[in-house]
């Protein structure tokens, strides 16, 4: 049997405790180890029937153990998967069993997939890409590795977008537009520009803030 460990006892750590065992076959094929946090006492206060049994920096892997990444935060994330992965880490997708793939579409390793999202035909979704509550993204659209893609986004079709951007609750962004490497864009914002990379974008249209 295979033990899931969930990296990152945050909010959204919390969130995907719930979406992995709606998820996997929590009896026969997998059994819940706990999560890695380096804060110990990150559950402390909180209704979940799991417990923070190591710090990350304290993880050694298993043969038979699977990691979930559980963190929002594109820089946070690649810099403690990394870190993982150098002592051999094994990270497996989350892809919830509500969501729907369009024919030809492709998920990297390591991305967590939430309930009702909508990936339609032809989209690549890198490593490490976590998709939030009932986002959709149009066909042939791009997502590169360590993005965020907030609940109830719409990426549209040929959307290009680099690695490690993120995007906040509501945001949308019309076809055929390029976004940056490690871009902000703020929750709400309608993108019909194509933004540079490692610039923050708020508004509708959305426009630089800094």
């Amino acid at each position: 049997m295979k033990q899931i460990y969930i990296v990152g006892a945050g909010g959204f750590g919390r969130e995907v405790f719930d979406w992995m065992m709606e998820t996997f076959d929590m009896v026969e094929e997998y059994s819940f180890a706990g999560f890695l946090d380096d804060n110990l006492q990150a559950l402390d206060g909180f209704s979940i029937e799991a417990t923070v049994v190591s710090k990350i920096s304290d993880y050694k892997a298993g043969d038979n153990d699977c990691l979930i990444c559980g963190i929002g935060s594109p820089s946070v994330k690649k810099e403690i998967c990394q870190s993982i992965m150098e002592k051999g880490g094994n990270f497996i997708s989350l892809i919830h069993p509500s969501a729907k793939m369009g024919r030809g579409s492709k998920i990297g390793n390591g991305s967590v997939i939430c309930p009702n999202v909508v990936i339609t035909c032809d989209v690549e979704v890198g490593d490490f890409v976590m998709i939030n509550l009932s986002t959709t993204l149009g066909h042939d659209a791009k997502i590169g590795d360590w993005s965020t893609l907030s609940a109830q986004c719409d990426i549209t079709g040929f959307v290009e977008m680099g690695e490690s951007v993120f995007m906040g609750s509501g945001a949308r962004i019309i076809p055929s537009k390029t976004i940056g490497s490690s871009c902000t864009i703020g929750a709400g914002s309608v993108v019909i520009r194509d933004v540079a990379p490692e610039t923050s974008v708020f508004g509708n249209p959305a426009r630089p803030i800094f």
